[in-house]
């Protein structure tokens, strides 16, 4: 689909608010919001939107007309979390009357079951954490806490190096596994070993340095004491996606694919094996389970793609400026901006708690049109329901090695989470941001890399958008439509965007035979 067809005109102005309207005068920040609780008042209110459609709610500033919506408002909603320009946050709050309900949506939704995400602050930070555990205490084998468990590299197999390696206090690595120099049987693979006491477990990074599928053997053994003959606790192979498709790994097809949480390669002292010991959700022992690594497939996103700093300690990665894939050690934790992705509405079941929220709200307002309003919202989240499964059923028949979505900017997170949808590369987190060179390298990457056939542009991003246009046509991938923050002349309510662009993936990731038909 040409760039040029999403820029499209802009939609008529919105509706006045009025002190001589017997309806209920709804304020809201955008579009989308104003969709939603037209839905819920039905004929009982009048509703405007501070933001226009086509406009950015991220850099849009209030009109003297918006303010004069404010003053006569009976209810405002906002979305907040830091997703509307903080101007529009102003007129609102400043010109609303003080006994007027001033809603923020994304915040109050959550009393209603909505789910939300954090803003990580370095998403190469937000991949899985791979350690190394020994589980068990091998009395059987007459072990205790002074024993010793060990973890050696036997064999590498991948386009690049691959080292294993810890960060200690000083800053100063400890290597684990490092395939640069070989592995080296004579002296019992001493260089690339991890030695363990029985029931513990450490924290390391990993670093790739080129993209590809990676094979690493790992041999375990256990020495009692120091001069006790190891006994020999099995073999594995360990299978690394970096920066590639982890669902079209030659062999492994229909493997489980590691993305996220904690994860440790696990020896089991007790009963020999050796393991993947994943817990999704963190590095808790709640819901930890047992993987087999012959059908499992450790992602290393591009994200997880870092320039190696200067440094005499960053050498053993390259040279600085070079780039290298790399997992970081899980003890750094997961950096967070302390907020939240506002962008709430692309998983259908958040907006269903706005609905919600709004039948509540304006039921408060307007006790005598309560049941006008909860037989709206019964309605409307009846249609909501089967959006959700429309979106759901849609986005299911991409197939899951191409289900890969690259935007303008980090907007989409609640649909990938809530659509099985991999968030692959964005040029940059926010859309007023200009993006380094490094975004701009790293966006190509992602792009050949994973064999992505197209990149999502929002039309009103278009004239901010130069950076994913030029990277897409200079790889020969095509740019699509997707809807964020905002409608237009050719969506014009919520339901309409979520089919949209349900469609717009599935046509421009499906195969390219489909694509044409």
């Amino acid at each position: 689909m040409a760039v040029a067809a999403l820029a499209l005109a802009g939609c008529a102005a919105p509706a006045t608010l009025s002190a001589s309207d017997d309806r209920i005068q709804v304020i809201t920040t955008t579009g989308i919001l104003a969709d939603l609780a037209r839905n819920v008042g039905g004929d009982r209110v009048n509703v405007s939107s501070l933001v226009p459609d086509t406009a950015d709610p991220h850099s849009y500033e209030p009109s003297l007309r918006d303010i004069r919506n404010v003053v006569y408002a009976d209810v405002a909603f906002s979305n907040y979390l830091l997703l509307e320009q903080q101007s529009v946050i102003k007129a609102l709050d400043a010109n609303l009357d003080p006994a007027v309900p001033n809603i923020s949506l994304a915040e109050g939704a959550v009393k209603y079951a909505a789910e939300i995400i954090p803003l990580v602050e370095n998403v190469a930070l937000d991949t899985i954490w791979l350690g190394m555990r020994v589980r068990g205490t091998g009395a059987r084998h007459g072990a205790d806490r002074a024993s010793d468990v060990y973890l050696s590299g036997t064999h590498a197999e991948g386009p690049g190096d691959l080292v294993a390696y810890l960060t200690e206090s000083f800053g100063n690595p400890e290597f684990y596994v490092d395939s640069t120099d070989g592995f080296d049987p004579s002296n019992g693979f001493r260089d690339d070993t991890a030695t363990l006491p029985p029931d513990a477990h450490t924290h390391m990074s990993w670093a790739f340095t080129e993209p590809g599928v990676y094979r690493l053997t790992l041999t375990a053994s256990l020495a009692v004491t120091p001069d006790s003959r190891p006994v020999e606790m099995g073999e594995q192979t360990f299978t690394f996606a970096v920066g590639v498709d982890p669902h079209s790994v030659p062999g492994m097809e229909g493997a489980e694919v590691l993305s996220a949480g904690h994860a440790d390669i696990t020896v089991d002292i007790d009963t020999g094996e050796l393991t993947l010991l994943v817990d999704p959700h963190g590095p808790a022992d709640a819901h930890q389970s047992d993987h087999d690594p012959a059908t499992t497939v450790i992602e290393v996103p591009n994200k997880a793609l870092h320039e190696i700093p200067a440094g005499e300690g960053f050498r053993f990665l390259g040279r600085p400026g070079e780039q290298v894939f790399q997992l970081p050690q899980a003890v750094l934790g997961r950096h967070v901006h302390g907020e939240i992705d506002p962008h709430l509405w692309q998983n259908v079941h958040n907006a269903i708690s706005y609905v919600e929220l709004m039948r509540d709200t304006l039921i408060r307002v307007d006790p005598d049109g309560a049941r006008t309003y909860r037989e709206n919202a019964g309605r409307y989240i009846d249609e909501l329901a089967d959006v959700d499964a429309y979106v759901r059923d849609t986005i299911a028949a991409i197939p899951e090695s191409r289900r890969h979505l690259v935007t303008t900017h980090d907007a989409f997170g609640y649909l990938g989470a809530a659509y099985d949808v991999q968030i692959s590369g964005f040029v940059t987190p926010n859309p007023a941001t200009e993006p380094s060179l490094a975004d701009r390298r790293k966006l190509a990457e992602t792009i050949r890399n994973l064999h992505i056939p197209a990149v999502f542009l929002e039309p009103n991003l278009v004239t901010r958008a130069s950076t994913l246009t030029e990277v897409a046509g200079d790889l020969g991938v095509a740019v699509c439509p997707i809807y964020g923050d905002t409608f237009d002349d050719r969506v014009g309510t919520y339901a309409e965007m979520m089919r949209f662009n349900a469609e717009s993936l599935r046509t421009c990731l499906s195969e390219p035979a489909e694509r044409e038909r």
